[in-house]
């Protein structure tokens, strides 16, 4: 998944995107349901698709901005097809998250908050997913892993190679 600066997804997303905003400019607080709809539509909130929002509802970047990376619901990188979301918690960190996670980066040859070239994986962290008992646990997508070992990561990232999902 490229990167972009001066043009960001296809006239098709942006069409969507400025269709969201007419239809909710009129709605008092509406930044936060645009700014859904737009990572919803391009899969992330690059500077021009923030700029295409703030335009259109006359009001200031650094407003747009601000909402966005407040909130940790939104995401200023591409995410991968595969949201790999490795536990950093405490009971994850002290049963060895911190070796999953570096074996996750070697194997993708990526780091934590980064999406591979081809755009298949993205790796993020958290710091709890409700898994304790599992521990060390990393999501993919909806998909729980536990009890993981630095040796289990491979052949869980094939399964997601394999399918191409």
């Amino acid at each position: 998944m490229a990167q972009c600066e001066a043009k960001c997804g296809t006239a098709e997303q942006e069409k969507k995107l400025r269709a969201v905003i007419e239809a909710s400019r009129s709605t008092p607080g509406c930044l936060m349901h645009i700014l859904q709809e737009a990572q919803g539509i391009y899969g992330y909130l690059p500077m021009q698709v923030q700029k295409i929002i703030a335009e259109g509802l006359g009001i200031s970047l650094s407003e747009v901005y601000g909402v966005v990376t407040f909130y940790s619901q939104f995401s200023l990188k591409p995410k991968g097809k595969n949201r790999i979301s490795i536990c950093l918690g405490t009971a994850c960190y002290v049963k060895g998250s911190d070796k999953i996670l570096e074996e996750i980066e070697k194997e993708l040859g990526i780091k934590c908050g980064e999406c591979t070239e081809d755009g298949l994986f993205s790796i993020d962290s958290c710091r709890c997913v409700g898994a304790c008992g599992l521990a060390p646990v990393m999501m993919i997508n909806d998909e729980v892993y536990g009890k993981l070992t630095p040796n289990s990561v491979k052949g869980i990232l094939d399964e997601y190679r394999g399918a191409k999902k």
